[in-house]
């Protein structure tokens, strides 16, 4: 076995059990996690849960509303009556006391079909509330499966990093030992240890930036932003999306859309409202009261009187100063501006779609051609490797191979990356998105 094979096999050796120490976290549990734990889908959850709570027929005006009511007046005056006969009556501190109590019910029976039309329009606004639930969950999810995928290949980064430092490594030893033996200058070795130290200080980088990624994970996921863990180092794309089925499931799903189709009907309905001005609105009341009064001067000292009283009242707005006609204008070019509204949000998703398509075929040509590079580079490598041992070769010439394999894998990795995004871009326009890795 040779010394660059037992090195490379050491490092991965560590670096497995280094990784079998940290939680792995897979990509179903931490899309999980976040529906669980985030603070934006909880406030639109709660918020679509105001929305369902709100479809009532007591909120729409379809019930009558009772009340108990007690009402008590005491009065002391100096109270003087002067009777037909010429007779005056008078006291001071004369005392004068009633109490009124009872139940009153009050129902309205027809305001013009407004409050039918109020009850469909709450039925919307919870669809309405429904939409924008699933609106953020589908960013949510989005969120966590791209912060996800880019610490899978900033994961591979690192792999491939170790790896050059392990041929770096490998490099200064060769460049000391031929240095001793006279076959090297002190120049060689230098070169050697700058090129180390190069490496170095990319990997650290690298590893900065990991660890802040992972902090924006935990951020998204809402738990403790210092929790350590690792993902999965697989990225599949799926590569057999179609542009015609991905346009058909956005006109049905997508939730942009869908809430602005809502927001048109929910406009409709208040027109109806606004007409229902037009038409008479008949209430009808009844109740059951009881009624005492005590007064110290007067005809009587003490009354009572209880029973149940109805009645109806019907009222007709014959003139507003035109607000009727206002108002319904107004109703009309609100549904006017949805309906402009919604043309406009399908040409967006239709461009939107479009250009994300072209991307996602783009990168997957990438992808093709990068697997293809890093293997070239690779078998490259392993070439220059073995001539620069023998020393058939220049240390500037094994430094080019030993980048361009780096460079070959890393640009795989970045591709495989943007044509996941490109993926996940276009099935959260399509209202939908795979979990699958």
């Amino acid at each position: 076995m040779t010394q660059y094979k037992f090195i490379l096999i050491l490092l991965l050796f560590l670096g497995f059990n280094q990784t079998k120490a940290q939680e792995v976290l897979t990509l179903e549990a931490a899309v999980k996690i976040a529906l669980e734990n985030n603070y934006e889908i909880k406030i639109a959850s709660n918020n679509s849960i105001v929305n369902t709570t709100n479809v009532a027929i007591g909120n729409a005006g379809m019930l009558p509303t009772i009340a108990a009511t007690a009402t008590a007046n005491n009065r002391v005056q100096n109270s003087s009556q002067t009777l037909q006969s010429g007779v005056v009556n008078s006291l001071d501190n004369a005392k004068n006391n009633s109490l009124n109590y009872g139940v009153n019910l009050d129902w309205t029976v027809f305001d013009g079909f407004r409050m039918f039309a109020r009850l469909d329009q709450l039925k919307e606004l919870q669809k309405l509330g429904e939409a924008q639930l699933k609106q953020t969950i589908l960013s949510k999810i989005s969120a966590v499966t791209s912060t996800y995928f880019d610490l899978v290949q900033q994961q591979q980064q690192l792999l491939a990093l170790d790896s050059t430092i392990v041929l770096s490594n490998q490099r200064l030893t060769l460049a000391q030992n031929r240095f001793v033996i006279g076959k090297a200058s002190k120049l060689e070795v230098l070169n050697a240890q700058v090129d180390l130290n190069t490496d170095q200080v990319t990997l650290l980088r690298q590893k900065e930036l990991y660890a802040n990624t992972k902090t924006m994970m935990n951020q998204i996921l809402a738990r403790n932003t210092k929790t350590d863990f690792n993902v999965i180092d697989v990225i599949r794309v799926d590569g057999a999306l179609q542009l015609n089925e991905l346009s058909a499931l956005a006109e049905q799903q997508n939730p942009q859309l869908v809430a602005q189709i809502i927001s048109n009907k929910v406009a409709e309905l208040q027109l109806k409202q606004v007409k229902a001005n037009r038409y008479p609105t008949v209430r009808l009341s009844t109740g059951y009261n009881l009624l005492e009064t005590q007064a110290s001067l007067g005809f009587a000292t003490a009354t009572s009187a209880k029973g149940f009283n109805y009645g109806f009242s019907a009222a007709l707005n014959l003139f507003d100063g035109f607000a009727q006609n206002r108002n319904e204008k107004i109703a009309q070019l609100q549904i006017d501006n949805s309906k402009l509204i919604i043309d406009q949000q399908k040409l967006a998703l239709e461009s939107q779609l479009a250009t994300s398509y072209q991307t996602y075929l783009t990168n997957l040509e990438l992808i093709r051609l990068e697997e293809k590079n890093e293997a070239i580079a690779k078998q490259n490598l392993a070439i220059t490797l073995d001539k620069f041992k023998i020393g058939t070769i220049t240390t500037l010439e094994f430094r080019t191979a030993q980048l361009n394999y780096v460079n070959a894998k890393v640009r795989n990795s970045n591709a495989q990356f943007q044509a996941k995004l490109s993926e996940i871009a276009l099935k959260e326009l399509a209202g939908t998105i795979n979990l699958a890795n």
